[in-house]
């Protein structure tokens, strides 16, 4: 247990949670997940071990065979994760998203369908916003469902699919004009449809192709892919929730748990980060002592792990909120920005502590070094992020009369 980030307040079962989630990070993530990412290999055996510790259920109720913790518990646990491996994070986070919104959007058939095996880590989820042409305009998707009698025909291409290849089970956003006026607001005109796939590349169904992974700076490990849809036939049971217009809404709330898993990424990366700056500014020698001595490094420590603490109250406080029902696109937004930003400088101090051995792909801190910007654009980007956190400050400041 180190100084840093502690959480006080958690129950008996949180804590032994978290501590079996520590002893798993320490002895089969860290030692073996440099080399993982250098070989751009997927981590099957860590993902087996995720499965036996109940990790792909710790969110899922256990009427359906879940752990039913709370979304603090998940966040803690991917800080933890993200503190090993990034990577390993991103496969149950975005498992996660799709079973969270199963759980608070889905029709009774679909979760008795997929939370039981979700669960179980035997169906893993995906989820898909975004297409080649836009980033973080959501309205402007272009890819389209049309009714055809009881079925569904979706033709699109999605981008950037965490799970895109693993994934057996992909929450796909796309445009569903049935029904609506034609003028009606864009984000009235989206409908959330659950396609389930084999896992694999190339033609995984008929109509569904997932090309290879995407060669990526950072972030290995973890599959990310393209998805295209052309004439993608689906039931009219897959649409989430029964009713098609409310996908919109649907991924928006999946999304804002999201950002709380990406603030507590953030702060994972950013510990091991510091922990290592800290034990190598111990081990290294100039000018006849350690240079921990020297007081330009005592001041980086000094300000990383300010960071650390920052990052980590805010990050549990978003979660907190959520928790309680309250509304917590305000918190989660600031924890992501102030998370992934700190992260950011926190990462590149360590670096910098490292001298000409960080640049070496033999030092763990170097890929930290490039995993930490997947941070700065993942579930928003920092601007969107800011945007989000104005509009929401005005609301609550707003001037009377």
């Amino acid at each position: 247990m180190t100084r840093l980030a502690q959480t006080h307040g958690l129950t008996d079962v949180q804590q032994e949670i978290l501590s079996t989630v520590r002893d798993f990070v320490d002895k089969e993530i860290l030692p073996v997940a440099t080399e993982l990412e250098h070989r751009d290999e997927y981590p099957t055996q860590i993902v087996e071990g995720l499965k036996e510790l109940g990790l792909f259920g710790l969110m899922i109720p256990e009427e359906y065979g879940g752990l039913g913790e709370s979304l603090l518990t998940y966040a803690l646990c991917v800080e933890e994760l993200s503190r090993g491996w990034m990577s390993v994070s991103g496969i149950v986070n975005t498992h996660f998203i799709v079973a969270y919104m199963l759980k608070q959007h889905g029709t009774q058939e679909q979760k008795d369908a997929y939370l039981p095996r979700m669960a179980l880590g035997e169906v893993r989820g995906a989820f898909s916003m975004s297409e080649p042409a836009l980033g973080s305009d959501v309205s402007a998707i272009t890819s389209k469902a049309v009714r055809d009698g009881d079925e569904y025909v979706l033709t699109g291409q999605k981008m950037w699919l965490t799970n895109g290849g693993t994934s057996s089970l992909v929450a796909v956003l796309v445009r569903s004009d049935e029904g609506q006026p034609q003028d009606a607001p864009p984000h009235r005109s989206m409908t959330t449809f659950l396609i389930e796939k084999e896992p694999g590349f190339g033609e995984v169904r008929p109509g569904l192709t997932i090309p290879g992974k995407i060669d990526k700076m950072g972030y290995k490990g973890v599959d990310t892919t393209e998805m295209i849809m052309d004439g993608l036939r689906l039931p009219a049971g897959q649409v989430l929730g029964g009713a098609t217009g409310r996908g919109f809404y649907q991924m928006m709330d999946g999304v804002e748990v999201g950002r709380v898993n990406v603030a507590a990424r953030g702060c994972g990366v950013a510990r091991r980060a510091f922990e290592l700056g800290i034990s190598y500014a111990q081990e290294r020698h100039t000018f006849g002592r350690p240079i921990a001595e020297h007081q330009a490094i005592q001041f980086k420590l000094a300000e990383m792990a300010t960071k650390v603490e920052a990052a980590h109250a805010m990050m549990v406080n978003a979660a907190r909120k959520k928790d309680s029902g309250e509304r917590n696109d305000l918190e989660a937004g600031m924890a992501k920005y102030l998370a992934s930003e700190y992260c950011k400088e926190v990462v590149e101090d360590a670096f910098r502590i490292h001298g000409g051995y960080g640049f070496s792909k033999e030092y763990e801190i170097e890929r930290l070094y490039r995993e930490a910007p997947m941070l700065l654009i993942g579930e928003g980007t920092a601007e969107i992020q800011k945007m989000i956190i104005g509009r929401r400050l005005l609301e609550e400041y707003r001037l009377q009369g």
